[in-house]
Formats: C-alpha cells, structure tokens, sequence
C-alpha cells in the first residue's frame, strides 16, 4: 500500500529524477509526464492523491492545464511548481485554487512537507490531537473535580469545549470519551450550582449573572462616549459561538470574550428578561407589575423588553438615545439593512437574533430538522451554515464597518437531552421540559434541584405554595401518564431550563471592525 499516489506534470522531468526517487523511497507512486494534454488525459482516466504542475511548458501553459484538470478532476489537489516569482502568475494561479505553491528549484523536504499538507493533513490531525486529549484527559478530571469557584468552572467548560473543538475536527473516535466527560462535568456542576446558587443571589461571591450583562459590559462602552450595538442571540452556547466567530474573525477583532452564568430557569421569559432590564424576575414583577407576565398567563412572555430596556436607561439616568429591534429570519435582517442609516442616529442598538432558538424549537417538532442536526457537532455545523449563508452575517459586516463596538451575548444555551425523569403535576403546570414550577409538584428529591421557597432566589410566585424544580446534566420530565409518547418525543432534542455547563455558562464578547 502506497502513501499516495502522485501525477507530475514538468517538460523537464528528466531533471527530477532524483525527486522522484526520494518520494518514491517514502512510498509514494510517481506517474510522470511531458505536457498539459497528456496530464488532463491521465486525470481523465485514473485517480491522482495530488499533481505537481510546472507552469512554464510549452503547449498548454501550466495555468492552462490547471483549469482543465479542475474540470474533469476538481476533487484533485494541485500543487503549482514555477521558476517565476510574478504576482499575477500567483494570483491566478491561486484563484484557480491550487492547494499549494512552490518555487523552483524545490527540495525534497518541501515537496514532501506539501504532501503531508494536503495528503495526510487529516491523519495528522487527528493522531496528534488524540495524543494531545489522551494527555490532557486527566488534568482535565482534576480540574472538573477540584473546581470549586465560578471561575473554576468557567475555565473547565472553556477547556472542554476546546477538546470537543478539536476532535470534532479531527473526526477522532475519542469524542465519545470526551462526552462522558462532559456528562461527569456536569453531574459536578449540578452539586455546585445546588450548593452556590442562593448564596450568589444573596450576594456572596457571586459571579457576573445576567441582569448584570448591560451594567457591566454596555454602560462602561457609553461612558466612553462609544457609540455600541447590543446583540442578543437567543439560545446560543458557548461551542457554537466559537463557530460563529470563525465567520465573524474577517471582519472584527476580538476586544474581550468571557463567560458568565445565566439565572435559573434558563429560559427567554427569566434570563432575557433579566438582561434587558438589570433586574431579578421577582424584582421586574415587583417595580414593573404590568411588564412581567406569569406562567399562567396566555400572552407573550418576552414581549416586553423595549420597555424593560428603557427602565433599565431611566433608574440609571442615563440619557442615550437607543433603538429596540427583533429579528426572527433574513426578511427581518434585510428589512433592517434598509433603514440601517437611521441606526446611525443612536448611541445604543439593540439586536435580538431569534433564529437558533427556533431551530432548535424545530428540531423538536420536525423529524426532518432532527434527521439534520442529530448532535452538537451538527447543531454547531447548521448554526455556523445558517450565518455564513443569512443576511444576519451582511449586517454583522454592515456593523463592523460603522465604527460601533459590539457587545455580543446571549440569554442562555442548550442541552441534548437523553434521560427521562417522572414528575407530577396539575394542569396549571408550565409545559417547558427543564424546569416545573406550580403547587403540589410530585418528584424525586434526589433527581431534581428543587426550590421551595421562589423568594430566596428572586424568583416570582406564583401562588403561595408554588415552588420551582430543575432537571440537571442531560435528564428531562416526563409526566407518568403519556410517559412513553414523551420520551419517544423529546429524547435527543435540544431543551433549555434547567442546569448544565451549556445552559448556564454563556458567552459575552467585544467586538471591533477591523
């Protein structure tokens, strides 16, 4: 078995003889040949790893013949070989997508370091980053298991999202030992969270939260006399920001990227809320009784969030001029490019982007949309394909070019749900699979984080009696009656509510146009 096999294309290929043997005693199979018509022949009918192309023969140019050979083999990678250093004959040749370019006269070592790169690059990849995770398995262990600060945590969630990164580009058999990982994380971070939460509400080595979003990364850009878009996409997890950054890295420099904690439940209707108003739940339905809507109630619960902004400007006196917009599909990004000018006229613009939110929505509903993202790698891959090809990546360029900095967040991430857990509860009980609030809820104390008591964690009540319950890590509640329909349903589908590392430690960035 061959290391590849290669097509070299030079009117010179008597000179080469010594470089063809070299590859040759490193196993690769060398076909050789005078000229571009005998080459597009070749690619015709056999199959080629790579083709070293010389530019300059006479008859077809080598330009020439890399054209036609991207016709009838476009999957091939071609390595350009020249004596010219011209930048026309480059920037063709470079818009022709060749995989590489090299100058003549080459050594060895550069054809062979060529060939790694465009033969083997994926091997390569993946042996080094198992070796990098297998090294890193127990030092990650270690730090999931002594994290004992927010801090802590962020940082291990940092590291495994990296590792996941990583392996899924290396399409590495380990991600699975990584998602056990992950699932032992975040059995720890439930016990955290359990132990931690009352005591951050109260105010004891509490971490950044979500109503603290707009005082401490927004006001302190206005007080700067900056002018800033404010950017909330709902739904979105840390993994799929780093995807997301990678369309973005061409158009903007990252300021400052960091994680904070999201408020419990992690829903739109709480965490958003929060955001838009700097204040805990029960503290919206105390001061702004006519902008929080209950549980109960049938009207919109995240439709009042302009004015929760407003509030928020007014309390701290501060007199910017801001815009409010939503926006739930490319209709709605083009319908605001059109009037982008008059966003010009603010200090502050606030963005809401719903669309991964109802993706994930969807993928609950819609078998075909669960056929398409079957697991975070491709829920991280559609997020990333949905941006590149929207109008929402023309306004984020649109935006990098106006001089704004941009703070870009979120309400609160998502988890793939696999493990039922039975609950009890009357009609009145809200239908959202994470958490449960309501009266006389029936449970395992042992399978849930349970608060009695709303107020202790600036939760609203609902009635005297009512009291909140979260699933953790990967579970879900399942009512006992229907049992089967609802976890043939919802298992393996995205849900949000409860706890875990990718619904709770969410990112805020800075962003400059470059």
């Amino acid at each position: 078995m061959t290391n590849g096999r290669l097509l070299w294309v030079d009117d010179e290929i008597e000179l080469l003889r010594a470089h063809i043997l070299f590859l040759e005693r490193k196993g690769y199979e060398v076909v050789k040949t005078t000229n571009g018509a005998d080459a597009i022949d070749l690619c015709s009918q056999q199959t080629f790893d790579l083709v070293l192309l010389d530019e300059h023969m006479p008859g077809l140019s080598g330009l020439e013949t890399l054209t036609r050979i991207k016709q009838v083999a476009p999957e091939v990678p071609i390595v350009m070989v020249t004596k010219s250093e011209e930048e026309d004959i480059m920037e063709q040749a470079i818009g022709s997508q060749i995989a590489d370019y090299l100058i003549k006269p080459v050594n060895p070592n550069q054809i062979l370091l060529t060939l790694k790169k465009n033969i083997h690059k994926q091997e390569i990849i993946n042996e080094v980053t198992q070796t990098g995770y297998r090294k890193a398995f127990a030092d990650l262990g270690a730090e999931i298991e002594n994290a004992s600060t927010p801090a802590d945590w962020t940082e291990a969630y940092k590291h495994l999202v990296y590792w996941e990164l990583q392996l899924q580009e290396a399409q590495s058999e380990m991600s699975e030992m990584l998602k056990m990982q992950k699932q032992e994380a975040n059995n720890t971070f439930m016990k955290f969270v359990r132990q931690n939460y009352e005591r951050w509400i109260d105010g004891h080595d509490t971490p950044m939260l979500s109503p603290d979003i707009i005082k401490q990364k927004v006001f302190p850009l206005l007080d700067k006399k900056e002018k800033v878009f404010f950017v909330i996409f709902d739904n979105l997890r840390y993994d799929q920001w780093r995807t997301l950054w990678m369309e973005m890295s061409g158009a903007f420099n990252l300021a400052e990227e960091e994680l904070y904690f999201s408020i419990l439940p992690t829903v739109t209707q709480y965490a958003r809320n929060a955001i838009c108003s700097g204040l805990m739940p029960a503290d919206i339905k105390e001061m702004y009784p006519d902008l929080w809507v209950d549980e109960d109630e049938d009207e919109g619960k995240n439709l009042n969030e302009e004015q929760l902004i407003e509030t928020l400007l007014q309390r701290f006196r501060r007199k910017e001029k801001f815009s409010y917009h939503k926006i739930n599909d490319s209709l709605g990004a083009d319908k605001l490019m059109q009037q982008f000018g008059n966003l010009m006229n603010n200090d502050l613009n606030v963005l809401v982007i719903n669309f991964i939110d109802i993706l994930s929505h969807s993928r609950s509903e819609q078998q075909m949309v669960r056929e398409l993202i079957k697991d975070d790698a491709a829920y991280r891959s559609i997020t990333r394909s949905w941006f590149q090809h929207s109008s929402i990546k023309d306004l984020f360029q649109r935006i990098a070019q106006s001089g704004y900095k941009v703070v870009v967040t979120t309400d609160h991430g998502s988890i793939l749900v696999e493990n039922p857990v039975k609950i009890l509860g009357d009609k009145e009980v809200n239908t959202n699979l994470r958490f449960k609030v309501g009266k006389n809820l029936a449970y395992k104390a042992k399978e849930v984080f349970e608060i009695k008591d709303p107020r202790r964690v600036k939760l609203p009540l609902l009635n005297i009696s009512s009291a909140y319950v979260f699933c953790y890590g990967d579970h879900f509640f399942a009512y006992p009656n229907n049992y089967n329909y609802y976890v043939q349903r919802y298992r393996n589908t995205f849900q949000h509510g409860g706890i875990s590392m990718e619904e709770m430690i969410i990112p805020v960035v800075t962003l400059e146009g470059k």
